[in-house]
C-alpha cells in the first residue's frame, strides 16, 4: 500500500511500520521521460513502528501532514512526520474487529472515513476529537440476518457529503456524510465489491469487484451505466487522480494494471484501455503521480513503472484487423478509432497527427463496444480465374488476442526485508525455527530475544528433525508465539505464563554462577524479570525518594496522628482560688475535687498545654526524625539476599533443598487416588504460602508481546504488612489499666483500618500504592511506640526506619539477561466482542523508565507483583501418580531386590518435575536405610544412588535426569499410573534389611 505526498511516498505492510521514501523525481510533469533517462534511485527517508498487527490502509490527509492508518489491530491512527514535536502515531479512533479501509473526502478536511469487519463506517476528527459519525451497515438490512453478517466494509470513498461503501454482500451503499442516513442502494455486482471511487461531485461511482467487473454507476439515475470488463479475473484496486473519473486505473488478482482514459469519448466504455505493466502476483494497491505509478503486492517491495501517456491518443490499428459494427449504425465512429489508419511509429507523432499507441498493448473495455480485432481471407479450392468471387471476411474470436503489457520491466523497486511467515517451537520451548519470504530457516532464543544460528535456505521440516531432540526435562507451555506480522512476537499470558520450570543445571547461561542442588527456574518470571529491567530500578529510585520523603516530610516532623483522633482538647477554665464545680452538672461526693492547677491522670503526669497529639509526641518524632534522616539517605540498589522479604519461600524458590523423602508421597492403598503429602515442601509457588485453584479469567495480551488480564476478583483483600521496628510488648508486661486502654485503642485501630476506604487500583500502579500505604503504617506504629515510650510506657524506644519492600529477584535465582534495547514491548487488552486485541502500551526494553507512569497505569497488578515483590500468582502443583517396583536382575547379577513397601503400598505421586535421581534416592532410603549417599554430602570413593541403581520404564532405562512429566510424555506415553522399575546395576553390593520374620502361631 504507497501513497504520494509531494516528492515522497509511503507505504505500511504487514509488520505494522510504516516506512516514508524521498523520490527524487519531477511529480508535476505528467510527460513520458526519454526512452535513455536513468530516474534516480528512491531512500529511505524515515519509518515508524504505527501498529501491532497488519497494516490494512493508509491514507495522506491536511494537506499532506497526516498520515492516517487502519490496522488489523483495530486502531486508526494519525501519523505526523514533518511535526518538529516528533510524537509516535496517535490512535484517534477504535473499531471492535480489524479495519480494513481509509477515505480522506478532501486534501484539507478535517476528517476520515474508516470501515472494518465490524460491519461499521466511523468518521474520526483528525484533531483527536474523537468519533464525529457512526453508520452501522448491519442495520441497513433489518429484516435479513444474513445482510447483517455480510455487512462488512472492504471498500469505502469519501467526498464533503457523500460516503460510498461496499463489502461482502456486493451491494453499494451511498451514505450522507453528514446525517448518517443512506441516500440509495446499488445493486448489480455478482461477487464481492473489493475497491470503491467517487467523483469530487458525488455524481460518479466506480466499483472493482471480485465478478471481474469494473461498474460505473450514476447516482442521480440511480444504477449502472457502464459495466467494463478488460480484466479477466478478479478486479482488486482502482486508482484516480482525475475529479471526474475521467482517467482512471484498475489493477486484478493476476497482476495487470490496467490505464483506462475516456476523454473526449461520446459514451464512456469507447474509450482507451491500455495494458500498462504486469506484476507476477496479485496487485492489492496501485497509485500514480507524474510519469509513474507504483504497484504494491503481497511481497515485501514496492514496484515503480513508467507510465503510458494517453492524453490525445489513439489506437495503431494494423491493416489485418477490422472494427465490429455492434453500434456502428447507432452511433457515429469516434475519433479514437481511425481510419484509416496511419502508419506511424509507437508514441511517435507526425505533423501534428495523434499519439499512436499499438493495438496489442489495448484492452476492451466491453463487449458491446466497437473495438479492432484480426481478419482472415477465405478462398475456394478449385483454381483461381479473374473472374472469380473474392472470399469473405470473417473475424477470429477475441479470445485469440492476448494483450501485452506496455512495459516488461518496473523502472525501480523499492525493497523490504524478508518478513517471517512460519515458525516451530522446538521441544525445550527455549527456541523457535523461522521461515522467511526469502526461504531462509533461522533458529531464535526466546529467552534472549535473538537470532541464535541460519540454516540457509532449507525447508523447515527437515531442520526441525535435525534439531529437535528429546531433552530430559519437559517443559511446559508458557508462551504462545505468532508470526503473522512477520517478526517473532511472544506472546505471555498470566494463566500459564509461569507454568514452565528449568533445572538451573540444564541452561546454557554467560555467566558463571553457582546454583543450588536441583535448583529450578521459573521461565515466566526470568523473562519478565530483564525485559522490566528498566522499570524495576525506575521503581527502586522512586520508592527511595518516596520513603526518605516520609521520614524527612511533615508526618514525621509533627507525628503521625491516631486515625479519628480529635483536633483539639478542650481544657477547663481556672481561676486563682481554685476549681469551681459546675453548679448544673451532677454532683458526686466521692469525686475528689482539686482546689487549684488541672486534673492529673495517674501514671501520665500533668499537663501543661493542649496540643493536638501532645507536645512530648511531637517533640519526640522531632527528634526521631532527626536521627533517622541519615539513615535514609543513600543510593537506590536492589536488595541484597540478607534483606527481610515480604513473600515466603515456596515452590519455585527454596532456602534449602528437599530431602527425598519429602518429594515422594506413598499413597494408602492401590484403590484409592493419588494423594498430596500434606509434608510437601514445594506445596506453594513463590512467594504464596497458600496455593489456589486457578480461576478462568479474561485473558489479554503482551509481549515482545504480553497478554494482560484485565479481569480481577471483586474486593480487596487487607494487606499483612511487616510492622518495621516496631517493639510491640504484650498486656501481660503492662499495668491492668494501661494494658485495657491498649487494647480498647489497639481494636479501634484495627477496626477503623479495616473499614479505611483505601481503593487499590487494579494495576501495577495498586503494587506500589499498597508499598507505599505499608511504609505509612509501618512509620506511623513506630511513632506510636516511641510516644508510648515517652510517655513512661514499658516500651522500648527504638529510631525509625523504613527499609524497602521492593524485593525483585536476585541474580541467583534468575540469572541475568541481556534482552536488546530495541526489543519492542507490547501490553494489550483483550476485546472480546471484536475476536481481537486493542493496544494499551508500546514501547520498547530501553525506554521504559521514560514511560513508567504510563506502564503503571496499564500494566495489571499481577505483573507489578511479580516484578516489584517476585511473587507469582499461587497455582495447584501439577503431580503425577507412578506404580515403583522392583526389577528382575541382569543375568547373573544380583538377585531382585525387595519392594519399598513392607504393605506392598508401592504406588506414589511426586511433583511433575522430580528428577529420576530423586526416585532412586527414595528407593535406596527404602531398601537401605542409613546407606543412602546424597548428591552434596557423597564421600569420597561412595557412590550416589543414581550410580548403582537403574531405573526401568517401558523397556528403557531412564537417564537420571529426565523427570516424571518427560517419562510420562516421551516414554510412558500412555494414560493412568506410570510404571518403574527399578534394579541394581551391580557396582555396589546392597545389603538391604531383611524382610520382617513371620508372626509366630497363637499357643493353642
Amino acid at each position: 500500500m504507497a501513497r504520494k505526498a509531494r516528492q515522497r511516498i509511503s507505504y505500511g505492510g504487514r509488520d505494522g511500520v510504516i516506512c516514508a521514501w524521498d523520490l527524487h523525481l519531477d511529480l508535476e510533469n505528467a510527460s513520458e521521460p526519454a526512452a535513455d533517462y536513468k530516474s534516480p534511485a528512491t531512500t529511505h527517508r524515515s519509518q515508524v513502528q504505527a501498529h501491532t498487527h497488519w497494516i490494512n490502509d493508509i491514507a495522506l490527509a491536511q494537506s499532506n501532514q497526516a498520515l492516517v492508518s487502519a490496522s488489523s489491530d483495530i486502531t486508526v491512527k494519525v501519523w505526523r512526520p514533518a511535526s518538529n514535536d516528533g510524537l509516535p502515531p496517535q490512535s484517534i479512533g477504535l473499531h471492535s474487529d480489524y479495519v480494513k479501509t481509509l477515505a480522506v473526502p478532501s486534501p484539507t478536511s478535517d476528517w476520515v472515513a474508516s470501515g472494518g469487519l465490524d460491519r461499521k463506517i466511523c468518521l474520526w476528527d483528525l484533531g483527536g476529537a474523537g468519533q464525529k459519525l457512526c453508520i452501522n451497515v448491519g442495520d441497513d438490512e433489518a429484516g435479513s440476518l444474513s445482510s447483517k453478517e455480510k455487512g462488512s466494509v472492504y471498500a469505502l470513498a469519501a467526498t464533503n457529503n457523500v460516503l460510498c461503501s461496499g463489502g461482502p454482500e456486493s451491494t453499494v451503499r451511498v451514505w450522507d456524510s453528514r446525517t448518517g442516513k443512506r441516500i440509495t442502494k446499488l445493486v448489480g455486482h455478482t461477487d464481492n465489491i473489493r475497491d470503491v471511487l467517487v467523483s469530487q461531485d458525488g455524481s460518479t461511482i466506480l466499483t472493482a469487484s471480485s465478478d471481474r467487473t469494473v461498474k460505473v454507476w450514476s447516482t442521480i439515475a440511480g444504477r449502472c451505466m457502464y459495466t467494463l470488463t478488460m480484466h479477466d479475473v478478479s478486479v482488486w484496486s482502482l486508482f484516480s487522480e482525475d475529479p471526474d473519473l475521467s482517467v482512471f486505473y484498475s489493477s486484478d488478482k493476476n497482476g495487470l494494471i490496467a490505464k483506462t482514459d475516456t476523454r473526449g469519448a461520446i459514451e464512456l466504455d469507447e474509450g482507451l484501455s491500455v495494458a500498462v505493466c504486469q506484476e507476477h502476483e496479485g496487485v492489492h494497491k496501485v497509485k500514480a503521480a507524474g510519469a509513474y505509478l507504483w504497484t504494491a503486492t503481497s511481497r515485501p517491495s514496492i514496484s515503480r513503472w513508467r507510465n503510458v501517456d494517453t492524453e490525445n491518443a489513439e489506437i495503431d490499428v494494423p491493416e489485418n484487423y477490422s472494427y465490429s459494427a455492434n453500434r456502428s449504425s447507432a452511433t457515429p465512429t469516434i475519433t479514437r478509432y481511425p481510419s484509416p489508419p496511419a502508419r506511424t511509429a509507437s508514441g511517435s507523432k507526425v505533423n501534428g497527427a495523434k499519439k499512436k499507441i499499438p493495438l496489442k498493448h489495448m484492452l476492451r473495455l466491453s463487449n458491446t463496444v466497437d473495438f479492432p480485432m484480426p481478419i482472415t481471407t477465405e478462398t475456394e479450392d478449385t483454381d483461381a480465374t479473374p473472374s472469380a468471387r473474392r472470399g469473405t471476411l470473417e473475424r477470429t474470436s477475441t479470445d485469440a488476442v492476448v494483450p501485452q503489457p506496455v512495459r516488461g520491466q518496473p523502472d525501480y523497486s523499492v525493497e523490504g526485508q524478508n518478513g517471517l511467515i512460519k515458525h516451530v517451537m522446538l521441544n525445550d520451548r527455549k527456541r523457535v525455527l523461522t521461515l522467511d519470504t526469502a526461504s531462509e530457516v533461522v533458529m531464535w532464543d526466546l529467552l534472549k530475544c535473538v537470532p541464535i544460528k541460519s540454516f540457509g535456505k532449507r525447508h523447515l521440516e527437515d531442520v526441525k528433525d535435525e534439531v529437535n531432540t528429546t531433552t530430559t526435562t519437559s517443559v511446559a507451555n508458557w508462551c504462545t508465539v505468532d508470526t503473522r506480522t512477520g517478526s517473532v512476537a511472544i506472546v505471555l499470558e498470566e494463566n500459564n505464563c509461569f507454568d514452565a520450570e528449568m533445572y538451573a543445571d540444564e541452561l546454557d547461561l554467560d555467566e558463571d554462577i553457582e546454583f543450588r542442588e536441583d535448583q529450578r527456574i521459573n521461565i515466566g518470571k526470568w523473562v519478565l524479570r530483564y525485559l522490566f529491567s528498566n522499570l524495576i530500578t525506575e521503581e527502586i529510585r522512586r520508592d527511595h525518594a518516596f520513603r526518605k520523603q516520609l521520614l524527612a516530610g511533615d508526618l514525621a516532623q509533627q507525628g503521625f496522628q491516631r486515625e479519628g483522633a480529635p483536633s483539639s482538647i478542650q481544657m477547663p477554665q481556672s481561676d486563682s482560688n481554685g476549681w469551681h464545680p459546675d453548679a448544673t452538672g451532677p454532683q458526686s461526693s466521692s469525686t475528689v475535687k482539686p482546689t487549684n492547677g488541672f486534673p492529673h491522670t495517674p501514671g501520665v503526669g500533668g499537663i501543661a498545654a493542649a496540643t493536638p497529639g501532645g507536645l512530648g509526641l511531637t517533640q519526640t518524632n522531632s527528634k526521631a526524625s532527626a536521627t533517622t534522616g541519615s539513615n535514609a539517605d543513600g543510593e537506590p540498589a536492589v536488595p541484597s539476599q540478607n534483606q527481610p522479604r515480604t513473600s515466603s519461600d515456596g515452590y519455585f524458590s527454596r532456602a534449602q533443598p528437599p530431602s527425598s523423602t519429602s518429594e515422594i508421597t506413598a499413597q494408602p492403598s492401590l484403590v484409592k487416588p493419588p494423594a498430596t503429602p500434606a509434608a510437601e515442601d514445594e506445596a506453594t509457588t513463590d512467594g504464596a504460602a497458600t496455593p489456589t485453584k486457578d480461576t478462568p479469567s479474561k485473558e489479554g495480551l503482551f509481549g515482545k508481546k504480553f497478554r494482560m488480564n484485565m479481569s480481577f476478583a471483586a474486593g480487596m483483600k487487607k494487606m499483612n504488612m511487616p510492622s518495621l521496628g516496631t517493639n510491640r510488648t504484650s498486656t501481660t508486661d503492662k499495668p491492668a489499666a494501661v494494658a485495657t486502654e491498649t487494647a480498647k485503642e489497639d481494636a479501634e485501630t484495627d477496626s477503623h483500618s479495616s473499614t479505611s476506604h483505601r481503593t487499590t487500583h487494579e494495576n501495577l500502579l495498586g503494587t506500589v500504592q499498597r508499598i507505599r500505604w505499608a511504609y505509612e503504617d509501618s512509620l506511623q506504629s513506630q511513632v506510636n511506640s516511641n510516644a508510648a515510650s515517652e510517655n513512661g510506657l514499658p516500651v522500648a524506644r527504638r529510631s525509625i526506619d523504613l527499609p524497602s519492600l521492593i524485593t525483585p529477584s536476585l541474580p541467583a535465582e534468575t540469572p541475568v539477561l541481556k534482552p536488546p534495547l530495541n526489543t519492542t514491548i507490547l501490553i494489550q487488552e483483550d476485546r472480546p466482542e471484536a475476536g481481537g486485541v486493542a493496544d494499551l502500551f508500546e514501547g520498547s526494553v530501553g525506554s521504559l523508565s521514560a514511560s513508567i507512569d504510563l506502564i503503571e497505569r496499564v500494566a495489571p497488578m499481577w505483573l507489578g507483583e511479580v516484578l516489584l515483590r517476585n511473587t507469582v500468582p499461587a497455582k495447584d502443583i501439577v503431580k503425577i501418580s507412578f506404580v515403583l517396583e522392583p526389577k528382575e536382575a541382569k543375568d547373573g547379577g544380583a538377585k531382585m531386590l525387595p519392594s519399598i513397601a513392607a504393605d506392598g503400598n508401592n504406588r506414589l505421586n511426586a511433583n511433575r518435575m522430580l528428577r529420576a535421581k530423586k526416585i532412586l534416592a527414595y528407593v535406596a532410603e527404602r531398601i537401605e536405610p542409613g546407606k543412602q549417599v546424597s548428591e552434596g554430602d557423597a564421600a569420597v570413593g561412595e557412590l550416589r544412588p543414581e550410580e548403582y541403581l537403574e531405573l526401568w520404564c517401558n523397556g528403557q532405562i531412564i537417564p537420571a535426569n529426565m523427570t516424571l512429566a518427560t517419562i510420562r510424555s516421551s516414554i510412558w506415553r500412555g494414560g493412568g499410573d506410570v510404571l518403574l522399575h527399578y534394579r541394581s546395576n551391580g557396582k555396589r553390593e546392597i545389603l538391604h534389611v531383611a524382610p520382617p520374620a513371620p508372626a509366630a502361631p497363637a499357643p493353642a
